[in-house]
């Protein structure tokens, strides 16, 4: 197991560094000049030669790369085009926003669809397994944006009965109004964008309990347990939820670069401040630097989270050995 570990830590590196280099050309591919956002809309040729030599822009891009790859070893990020702040600065000032949303969403996510999913494989071809198939498509094939919007207006707009944007209410904090006060106005501010992330995420994964659940509990060694006498709830959370959860590990996995890179269009949607909105404002402003460091978070915790929910895998199923 610790050879193993190391020699996936080791193959990081090189798969970490091509990301880099795809992540950074790619950005100097798209079209616009970060120059010109540093630069009068009437500024002359020399200004903006002077401007490319002081931000290292006017060298080749191999060049530029290699300086960029050891700010960024370094923990350093680089600066906005648009404001001159540190880009780090800009993330870690919206990720507690982006963590707080995801953290709810996926507890409420796998909260549920776990155990509905369990059910929904037991309870096979009855009414409530067509429900939940049912809702479970409907919930994927419903667009998220398209859904958020019909929220804003049926709920936000036409009734008022709760805020479509923001985070909180200004001038209620812990000083003035207390805990519970501030709590309760922050959940209203939370029931939508979590409802709407929620549904979609929770039908998939609604899904995919399900027909793991299926694939295990037809399986040989299930049918022996029940021969022995065994009760059925013995079977199922002993020897066919554990096998079960594999396919589950895998997408917790991936969950982990969303839980820190956010929903960009929910968040823009409800003008969420988190890292979502702060990409799709970057793109928007081609601040380039921003866009470069989300996407290679968002990569590392990607690899990450891959490497997790391998060494989960050992966790969940012992049969499972890594040489």
């Amino acid at each position: 197991m610790g050879k193993y570990v190391v020699r996936r830590l080791l193959q990081m590196i090189p798969l970490l560094i091509g990301i880099s280099i795809v992540n950074f050309f790619i950005m100097y591919l798209a079209p616009g000049d970060p120059v010109l956002l540093l630069t009068e809309r009437n500024a002359t040729q020399e200004e903006i030669a002077r401007i490319k030599a002081l931000y290292g822009l006017d060298q080749p891009l191999p060049v530029q790369y290699v300086k960029w790859l050891k700010q960024v070893l370094k923990g350093d990020l680089g600066r906005s085009f648009v404001d001159g702040r540190p880009v780090l600065d800009h993330i870690l000032e919206r990720l507690p926003y982006t963590l707080y949303l995801n953290l709810v969403v996926m507890i409420i996510i796998y909260a549920l669809a776990i155990p509905i999913g369990i059910t929904s494989a037991l309870k096979q071809y009855s009414v409530y397994d067509h429900i939940i198939t049912f809702f479970a498509f409907f919930g994927q094939a419903l667009p998220s944006f398209w859904f958020a919007l019909i929220l804003i207006y049926a709920v936000g707009i036409k009734s008022s009965w709760l805020p479509i944007s923001g985070v909180g209410t200004i001038g209620i904090s812990l000083k003035t109004h207390g805990f519970w006060t501030v709590l309760l106005d922050r959940a209203k501010y939370l029931i939508l964008p979590v409802i709407v992330i929620s549904l979609g995420s929770m039908a998939g994964i609604t899904r995919y309990m399900r027909s793991s659940m299926l694939e295990v509990i037809n399986q040989d060694y299930i049918r022996t347990a029940r021969a022995k006498g065994l009760p059925e709830n013995v079977v199922i959370r002993k020897h066919a939820l554990k096998n079960a959860l594999l396919p589950i590990i895998t997408l917790i996995g991936f969950e982990l670069p969303i839980l820190f890179s956010g929903s960009a269009v929910i968040e823009t949607i409800f003008s969420w401040p988190g890292l979502g909105l702060l990409s799709i404002r970057a793109v928007y402003q081609r601040d380039y630097q921003i866009v470069m460091a989300l996407n290679l978070i968002g990569a590392i915790l990607m690899v990450i989270g891959n490497f997790i929910a391998d060494i989960l895998y050992v966790i969940v199923d012992p049969r499972i050995e890594y040489q």
